[in-house]
């Protein structure tokens, strides 16, 4: 049986992974540029994995994954679209995905300092899920 806080990690990081995986959807149709194509994809492929694994660890002590707060993906899919009806580039793909990964750092960083007592596994999975995050910023900045 796991802790409180370990299921409120799990859940948080699992609502984030899902969260990005509709992001990227979203955007990868409008982007032109094939190494960033490539690169959201693989993105996208390595949060499924980690969704994957959160989705096994929730079930493993009978919880349901639940989809992401259907109000954060419909205030994501107007910004989406906002911005790029006012400029439809890569470079506002780019910023887009860069202030989710921001916002995803954000969040799960706070949920990992509230949620001190969330066992090893499920730290190790938000950390992971953190630099992840982190890396794809990083590796957008050239696309900005």
């Amino acid at each position: 049986m796991m802790n409180e806080d370990t299921l409120e990690l799990l859940r948080e990081c699992n609502s984030g992974t899902q969260m990005a995986v509709y992001s990227i959807d979203e955007i990868l149709e409008k982007i032109c540029n094939p190494k960033l194509k490539e690169l959201l994809q693989k993105s996208k492929q390595i949060h499924e994995k980690l969704g994957w694994r959160l989705h096994d660890l929730l079930n493993s002590c009978g919880e349901e994954t639940q989809e992401p707060n259907i109000f954060a993906r419909g205030m994501s899919w107007m910004k989406t679209n906002l911005k790029l009806t006012m400029e439809n580039s890569d470079r506002t793909c780019a910023d887009l995905m860069t202030e989710g990964c921001n916002m995803g750092v954000k969040s799960l960083q706070r949920r990992l300092n509230q949620y001190s007592g969330a066992d090893e596994t499920s730290k190790s999975i938000t950390k992971e899920l953190i630099a992840e995050e982190e890396h794809l910023t990083e590796q957008l900045k050239e696309y900005l």
